[in-house]
């Protein structure tokens, strides 16, 4: 992987589910196409987003499947690693090497009263193992346990495969870890999209947003490096207003976020089922899912 041609808005796919609460995978494809029609610089998948805690192992190695097999290698495609060992870790990098993926984003595993050294040892392990580039998946505020900026750098110096940090912070906080990582990595934030102009001044190289204002982010993001910042932040206020709404927390993000890309899909969002335990939509949630959509307009293609 060039480190030189990283960047851009990655969107990382929502798993939608059918009414028996199998993955809708017909849908996940049309997720992806639009995503590629759109203009995405990369796509990821089984992150937050994609409710990987939800998801048996057979259901994030089908989900890794059809994302890479849509994918095709047009674009980069970055894989979340989940897994409670560094066995199960690699295991999964394997299988994402095996389907093209580019580089993978290792989370926490999910182990009790889990400590910073800990932490920093476990991802090194996998790093040094790992065939694919590593990023580190940095948001405690979420995940409930992660690095400071002065252990992501340890971690950066002891582990040369360690090339990019996946942050969910302000765009203050990943400025200072950009500062401290001295610009050895690779730095994508989160947050839906949040700061985005902002994001790109601290030194972001891109970010990871789930897909439902992806196209907008895209088009801000290429405004930006052109040097038309005033497009880039208009923009950006047209999009504030649905990023807001759905960021109230990860489960708004799954429930209204989701609801947000099946509309501008195309789709009904009776056809947009949860898995327990999820966010029941609201009729006024639904009210301004709608009003959202409309302003938004279909994605690109539909």
């Amino acid at each position: 992987m060039d480190d030189s041609a990283l960047g851009g808005i990655y969107p990382i796919v929502y798993a939608f589910f059918r009414a028996d609460g199998a993955i809708d995978e017909a849908l996940m494809r049309r997720q992806v196409q639009a995503c590629l029609a759109g203009g995405a610089h990369g796509v990821a998948c089984l992150g937050l987003a994609t409710e990987v805690g939800k998801l048996s192992s057979a259901e994030r190695q089908r989900v890794l499947e059809l994302v890479a097999a849509e994918v095709g290698g047009r674009v980069p495609l970055a894989v979340t690693v989940f897994g409670a060992t560094v066995e199960a870790q690699l295991d999964f990098i394997g299988a994402a090497a095996d389907q093209g993926a580019a580089w993978v984003i290792l989370q926490p595993p999910a182990i009790p009263d889990l400590d910073e050294l800990a932490l920093l040892r476990f991802f090194g392990r996998v790093a040094d193992a790992s065939p694919l580039p590593v990023a580190i998946q940095n948001a405690p505020q979420y995940l409930g346990v992660g690095l400071g900026p002065e252990r992501v750098v340890e971690l950066a110096m002891r582990h040369p495969n360690v090339r990019l940090l996946k942050g969910e912070g302000s765009a203050v906080e990943i400025q200072g870890v950009i500062e401290a990582t001295g610009g050895k990595l690779a730095v994508f934030n989160g947050r839906g999209g949040l700061e985005l102009t902002d994001n790109l001044r601290a030194g972001c190289a891109g970010l990871i947003p789930a897909p439902d204002c992806f196209d907008y982010q895209v088009r801000i993001v290429e405004a930006f490096r052109g040097g038309r910042i005033d497009e880039a932040e208009g923009l950006y206020r047209e999009i504030l207003p649905a990023i807001t709404f759905v960021m109230q927390s990860i489960p708004a993000l799954l429930c209204y976020g989701k609801r947000l890309t099946a509309r501008r899909l195309g789709l009904d969002v009776a056809l947009v089922h949860d898995r327990a335990p999820a966010l029941a939509p609201t009729s006024f949630g639904l009210e301004v899912t709608e009003r959202l959509a409309a302003e938004l307009g279909p994605y690109p293609g539909i």
